[in-house]
């Protein structure tokens, strides 16, 4: 009888261990599907709390733009270069705030530069005028080999992507000369090393460059970033490493605590959000918030931040603090994590009114 019950109690432990797998993917996916867009009921809560519907999500911005930078896009749109030239000019060396309105005036250059030819012609060096076009070279190189992997990207887009970029070279070069204490033109070429995949010991030198001009700067920290990503040019021990290093380095204020959450999300492949929920995540997070608190409310990138703070905050179960930053972004969704996918409006709203369901929850019926 011993025996047989060991051959027994043998037996089932293949169903056991089955037993537990199931019901370790149900709360898995339950947990998932709670704080998905297709979650259904959230959206009436979102509305009382004021935020917007995902057809009225401005998917091209994370945040509205400052006036002045809003009349020279349309400006530009209508051939007229001035406005452009008197924003960059009146940014002057405010490099978190130059590097961001350029590569939006360069966007624009990328799908028309007739305005910036006329810029050109008038004022043949004007580094603000260089410095747009290089960072739009850079921008229609990219687009010139479209947002596919690898293998399903054509021979044609990839020579025109590699003959752009080694265009876009001669460019950077020739706005960094025309303005040497700028570090945009070098921040823009992380993305020819990117493209044209420099060793890491030469991006170690662009590096040099950047931080010599502007030591904390975000955009060219999230950049770098980037380059040191496993999808990329590194592996996901060099994106951390780099993106603790420079958070550890940086004063309050920098908003570089984002590096962290970012290189975790670059890196995240599992299913199960309690990865998001690691003691080590929530002080991320924390330091996060602290340094969203003693930025600049005009930092330019300040909104990306409020993004991922959301974001964790929600996946962390801390609905409140979330919802106060879905409340001070919302309307706008070009952002990490929700610019990854093609759904960006449905997928921030799905998460946000997961929060504001929860918040109103908590607060019972009469609130």
């Amino acid at each position: 009888m011993t025996v047989l019950l060991w051959i027994l109690g043998i037996l089932a432990i293949p169903t056991l261990l089955f037993v537990l797998w199931l019901a370790w993917v149900f709360v898995k996916e339950y947990v998932k599907e709670s704080r998905s867009p297709s979650a259904e009921g959230n959206s009436e809560a979102a509305e009382k709390f004021g935020l917007l519907p995902p057809e009225r999500q401005n998917t091209d911005h994370a945040a509205p733009l400052p006036a002045d930078w809003a009349a020279a896009l349309s400006a530009v749109r209508g051939g007229e270069w001035r406005p452009a030239a008197d924003v960059l000019r009146g940014i002057g060396r405010d490099w978190e705030r130059r590097s961001a309105a350029a590569y939006l005036l360069a966007e624009h250059a990328a799908e028309d530069d007739t305005w910036l030819l006329g810029w050109e012609t008038e004022h043949p060096d004007d580094p603000d005028a260089a410095l747009v076009r290089a960072r739009s070279t850079v921008i229609l190189a990219w687009e010139i080999r479209g947002a596919q992997r690898a293998n399903h990207t054509t021979r044609e887009q990839f020579e025109g992507f590699h003959r752009m970029l080694a265009r876009s070279r001669e460019e950077i070069a020739r706005a960094a000369a025309l303005n040497p204490d700028d570090p945009t033109p070098y921040i823009t070429e992380i993305w020819v090393a990117l493209g044209l995949g420099y060793p890491n010991s030469e991006m170690d030198k662009l590096w040099a460059d950047i931080t010599a001009r502007a030591p904390h700067h975000y955009e060219a920290h999230f950049s770098a970033l980037q380059y040191w990503c496993a999808k990329w040019r590194g592996s996901e021990r060099l994106a951390t490493e780099f993106a603790e290093r420079a958070a550890a380095d940086a004063p309050l204020g920098s908003l570089l605590t984002a590096l962290p959450l970012i290189a975790h999300y670059e890196h995240d492949e599992s299913e199960d959000s309690a990865v998001d929920r690691t003691p080590e995540m929530v002080a991320r997070v924390d330091a996060a918030l602290a340094d969203a608190a003693a930025a600049d409310p005009a930092h330019p990138r300040l909104p990306e931040l409020r993004h991922l703070l959301a974001y964790y905050l929600s996946l962390q179960d801390r609905d409140e603090a979330a919802l106060e930053q879905f409340k001070l972004v919302d309307g706008y969704v070009n952002a990490l994590p929700w610019r990854y996918r093609g759904d960006m409006a449905e997928y921030y709203c799905g998460v946000r009114d997961a929060s504001a369901a929860a918040v109103a929850a908590a607060a019972g019926p009469n609130a």
